[in-house]
């Protein structure tokens, strides 16, 4: 069947031909609606044909009678009719010389002045989905069956109907057809669109099967956002172009100039791999061994029932990420899902990901389409992102082949062939569209997003329920967060999207609440909660039994850590550090704020010396913060010639996750348990290679020194700074279970790993002594009004569960928050922080030029910086990758109001520009020659090796 038909509009009447449906800038022409349904649903039938994985099909036929054959007529057919709510008095009256024309043939209408504000009542999504229902009522539909098929249509704006919308426009049916005599010509050109519809893109005789379909709430998604998707693209007016007159082309050429020109990358399609886990390894990652682990993850990926969940938890260090991508590989052949999601805590972690997963797509066999996206705000200044992008870039246009002279048979078929290298494609980027890429590293934020009420939620949902999804650091969110998670976890259940979860410390609750939400609330999981080994490999399919796999830990991971307390003065810190390291060596200190972290380091350069001492935290400048992680990993890291010492890294938790980095001793500020483990797996981390300095003799046992605590109160009591970072209660247990510890029994890694976690995280937990009792339970109780907090705070926005199959997505996002997924507020709203400013840091030089910071690298700094002119690319770049997030002295609502006004004296009108997207709309913190400045009564400072320092005014000297 012709996926548009251009003799169907031959047959209509001129009443329905004079409806009209937007502008085309191109031709300043006006489209006729005909036109439009014609596009958008040629558009639906290739993106069912060639660029939907076979999931997501399946996903669908699964609900329709006759299958995939019924999907795609489906989503055609509701592409087709989508903008059938034009055909109506409200939007026809918009255009006087269109609505005279519409008026001299009969179809009636007020002038957009008569109608007023009261149009508002029937934008014509809603008002097109109130005429397909009354439509299909006629057609014998059961009234309770018609919301959940007309919903697309609805809300092909992003936003289905409220329940309210449709009760008001209903007591307004003067905006569907003006009364009197033009009422019957009305009802007449909306009947006639829709029959003809019906009639061209063969559902008509489908009809009578359908009627009695009730479509579950996840279908309705995939519908809608198929639907906005179709739209979109049969909307771009340089796609769909009108050929010159002297150029005959029928309607299968135009659709297929469009579809070349927007040259959307086909689906992900992996075989199973064949052979053994090891020789996988060796094939997608180049490792000459695998640990039982990583075998036993790939058994259980290629024996599942059906791929669901499968939670990892294992040690640091043991390969996690490379199980995960194996596993998803066996997932995505056997569920033919079309791409791969990896979410991770932050976008530094991101970034790291990002070039791992770009190492691992190279290596997959057969005709992939490496089409790529890094999904977070700062992603274009990421270097591998932007080479991806730049491989990408082209022109989204009409591809005329016809019209290339010299065209030949092979550059024909390349048009629509498969990217052979990494590419971020030009029109899947942005926002909303770069999630729909097959193959997408971000932030955990893009995720959570999935649970968050806001426009164009259907297009996310779409981009996920298409691709296996893998969640790193699973353990390192709160009960705000986690509220989210869960409910994304569940709607990824009902669409059966395969999901790998990775955690070293993940508590035993947790992982029940993660597989029940996948799950479903009807499918209990208490064995997962019971379960105590680890490492730990569990596999959760809704309707089967839970797997539990316990694989070895490899059996050169096995250290054995000695714990000491140390007390919270500076000079006793240095006095310890001095002795450890006297020898030589390298020791890395954590503590649990900045401001520690720079007093730490104060005192631990006076002992010192500058040179020996480093700091990371993430009070750095985005480029710098990368450089100096970098840095770290080259000098600390597996490979790295590691200097002899002694040398301190003075850092905050930057230090805990995704830094394969190693140290001779650590000193750490007590924190949960779980983070204290994390900080451990830096220790003695890796076996010294030829070429690297050997650990000095003081130095080869591992030894972790807790401090931050006032170790002479009953119970301990943990520094202010931890408490308002992790709350006394995570803190009192991890005292607790840390307590038989102190100098005699080590922590043996990994054996002890899940032991202390899970005891830390036990409901109750009874008091290790007499004095803690009163202190455990007060903090218990204040652990359990926040976490209540969290969670209110977290349902108010948060996306309802998935209804039972027939319930409409009418109402499903009210009371959303619009479109803040792109916005501060909107990241704060699937993480419970106060707002927080960004801003791009620039230098005010002597002579009153502005440049860059001086010492930026990749040429990047001293660059001068025009502010009377629009900056060239590379140095808007370069100042766009000067990023930097204002921490908390910023953040209450009073103090942001005063440091956007100071900050918005210093802004260029050159620079808001279109042509200058790096830098509109950004907020610019000026230094002086000195790095320093006043913002909002604080004294602001940055360095390149301390970062940003703030202070009140007057109090540096």
């Amino acid at each position: 069947m012709q996926d548009s038909t251009p003799h169907w509009s031959a047959k209509l009447t001129p009443e329905a031909r004079s409806v009209w449906a937007k502008h085309d800038r191109k031709t300043e022409k006006w489209l006729p609606l005909w036109r439009h349904m014609a596009d958008s649903a040629a558009m639906a039938g290739r993106l069912w044909d060639a660029w939907a994985p076979r999931h997501l099909r399946d996903l669908v036929a699964g609900n329709l009678p006759g299958g995939d054959e019924d999907g795609r007529l489906l989503v055609v057919w509701l592409a087709a009719v989508h903008d059938i709510g034009k055909a109506t008095p409200a939007f026809g009256c918009q255009v006087d010389v269109l609505a005279g024309r519409m008026d001299r043939l009969g179809l009636k209408m007020p002038t957009l002045k008569q109608f007023g504000a009261a149009r508002s009542r029937a934008p014509h999504g809603l008002a097109g989905q109130v005429l397909l229902e009354e439509w299909l009522e006629q057609q014998d539909w059961p009234p309770r069956h018609v919301m959940s098929f007309a919903v697309p249509v609805g809300g092909h704006h992003g936003l289905p109907p409220a329940h309210e919308q449709f009760h008001d426009l209903r007591r307004h049916s003067e905006l569907l057809r003006t009364p009197g005599l033009s009422e019957v010509l009305w009802r007449a050109v909306q009947s006639e669109l829709l029959d003809a519809c019906a009639a061209a893109y063969g559902v008509r005789e489908r009809l009578s099967q359908w009627r009695a379909v009730r479509l579950s709430q996840p279908v309705q998604v995939i519908l809608s956002a198929l639907v906005i998707f179709a739209d979109w693209i049969a909307s771009n007016p340089d796609l769909f172009v009108l050929f010159p007159e002297d150029r005959h082309r029928d309607e299968a050429d135009r659709i297929d100039a469009a579809w070349r020109g927007i040259g959307l990358p086909r689906p992900w399609s992996p075989q199973v791999p064949e052979g053994t886990a090891q020789e996988l390894f060796a094939a997608r990652f180049g490792l000459p061994s695998i640990r039982p682990l990583q075998e036993e993850a790939v058994r259980l990926a290629r024996e599942a029932h059906s791929p669901g969940l499968m939670i990892i938890e294992a040690p640091m260090g043991e390969g996690k990420t490379e199980a995960a991508l194996a596993v998803a590989e066996v997932f995505a052949a056997r569920t033919r899902v079309g791409g791969c999601f990896i979410a991770l805590p932050t976008r530094a972690t991101s970034n790291a990901m990002y070039g791992r997963t770009r190492r691992w797509l190279e290596r997959l066999p057969g005709d992939v389409d490496l089409t790529v996206f890094l999904a977070h705000s700062k992603g274009p200044l990421n270097d591998d992102y932007a080479k991806d992008m730049r491989a990408g870039a082209r022109t989204v246009a009409a591809v005329d082949l016809d019209a290339v002279s010299d065209v030949t048979t092979s550059r024909r078929d390349d048009t629509c062939a498969a990217s052979s290298q990494l590419v971020a494609h030009q029109w899947l980027r942005g926002r909303k569209k770069g999630m729909l890429a097959p193959f997408v590293v971000g932030t955990i934020d893009q995720l959570l997003f999935a649970g968050l009420k806001s426009r164009h939620l259907a297009l996310r949902h779409l981009a996920l329920a298409g691709k296996i999804v893998v969640i790193d650091e699973v353990h390192a969110y709160d009960a705000y967060m986690n509220e989210y998670l869960e409910r994304v976890l569940s709607w990824l259940g009902a669409y059966k999207v395969p999901v790998v979860m990775l955690s070293a410390t993940l508590p035993a609750g947790r992982r029940r609440r993660l597989a029940e939400a996948y799950a479903g609330e009807a499918d209990p999981r208490p064995e997962l909660e019971e379960a105590d080994a680890y490492p730990l490999i569990s596999v959760v399919t809704p309707g089967q039994e839970s797997v539990i796999s316990r694989p070895e830990a490899a059996a050169d991971r096995r250290t054995e850590v000695e714990m000491e307390q140390l007390g919270d003065d500076l000079g006793a810190l240095a006095d310890r550090l001095e002795s450890e390291l006297a020898g030589g060596g390298c020791a890395l200190v954590v503590r649990n704020t900045v401001d520690r972290v720079l007093e730490a380091a104060a005192v631990l350069r006076e002992r010192f010396g500058p040179g020996a001492v480093t700091v990371a935290h993430s009070r750095f400048l985005d480029v710098d913060r990368a450089r100096k992680d970098d840095d770290l990993v080259a000098r600390f890291g597996p490979t790295g010639p590691r200097p002899a010492g002694p040398h301190v890294v003075v850092a905050s938790q930057v230090a805990e996750q995704s830094l394969d980095i190693d140290f001779d001793v650590l000193v750490t500020d007590l924190a949960p348990v779980d983070l204290v483990l994390q900080r451990m797996g830096r220790l003695h981390r890796h076996r010294r290679g030829r070429g690297q300095c050997e650990r000095p003799a003081r130095l080869r046992t591992p030894r972790c020194l807790v401090t931050g605590v006032d170790w002479g109160a009953l119970p301990p009591a943990p520094v202010s700074g931890s408490v308002s970072v992790y709350g006394r209660h995570a803190l009192l247990r991890s005292l607790a279970v840390l307590l038989p510890h102190w100098k005699t029994l080590p922590v043996v890694l990994p054996d002890d790993i899940s032991l202390l976690v899970q005891a830390a995280y036990a409901d109750r937990a009874a008091a290790p002594q007499d004095g803690w009792v009163d202190a455990m339970a007060e903090a218990l109780t204040e652990h359990e009004i926040a976490v209540v907090r969290q969670q209110r705070a977290a349902q108010v926005f948060r996306l309802a569960e998935v209804r039972k199959p027939g319930r409409s997505l009418v109402g499903w996002i009210d009371a959303g928050v619009g479109d803040a997924d792109g916005t501060r507020a909107g990241r704060a709203q699937v993480r419970d922080s106060d707002e927080s400013l960004e801003v791009l840091v620039i230098q005010r030089r002597g002579d009153g030029t502005y440049a860059t910071l001086p010492w930026l690298d990749w040429g990047r700094g001293g660059l001068e910086v025009p502010v009377d002119a629009v900056p060239p690319p590379h140095i808007a770049r370069a100042v766009a990758a000067s990023a930097l997030r204002l921490p908390y002295h910023f953040s209450k609502p009073w103090v942001i109001d005063r440091a956007i006004e100071e900050l918005e004296r210093f802004g260029p009108e050159v620079w808001q520009r279109p042509e200058c997207h790096w830098l509109a709309g950004e907020l610019i913190l000026v230094l002086d020659e000195d790095c320093q400045t006043r913002l909002a009564g604080f004294e602001v400072h940055y360095s390149e090796a301390d970062g940003l320092e703030i202070n009140p005014a007057g109090a540096r000297t």
